[in-house]
């Protein structure tokens, strides 16, 4: 018994492994990407919208775009990647105990804090998605 859902449990992996288009399905609305279609020479850059079986849509310069799978080379997408970091940082001062010369205060406990903000940059384009070599049309 364990034998048959180990062997059950390789078939069902093997088979998701050989879907390149899952990782495409993983992609969340609104997911910066890029497009390679075939015979074009330039990306389309643009925001993930939806997905089906057969058509990538996208919005492009804010117009909803359907490219067909069949017509898709390659999708890279951008990792959304928090980029502003938050510094903060607290000193406190302890007093001093020792009497103070005459005319001059103690040294009373104080607080100083520094903050600050780093921006950071996009993270790069990953390939999600390459179309496989000899692949016959889907129909």
């Amino acid at each position: 018994m364990a034998r048959t859902f180990l062997i059950l449990l390789a078939a069902m992996t093997a088979f998701a492994a050989d879907d390149p288009w899952a990782k495409v399905k993983e992609l969340k609305s609104g997911t910066e990407i890029r497009v390679y279609k075939k015979g074009s020479p330039q990306p389309v850059l643009a925001k993930m919208d939806e997905l089906n079986d057969d058509n990538l849509i996208i919005v492009a310069k804010n117009e909803q775009v359907a490219i067909p799978r069949d017509q898709i080379d390659r999708i890279d997408s951008r990792p959304s990647a928090k980029r502003v970091t938050v510094n903060s940082k607290t000193e406190t001062t302890e007093p001093d105990t020792r009497p103070a010369p005459p005319g001059y205060a103690s040294r009373t406990p104080g607080t100083s804090t520094t903050s600050g903000v780093g921006i950071g940059s996009k993270p790069d384009f990953e390939t999600i998605y390459r179309r496989p070599l000899g692949a016959a049309p889907k129909k």
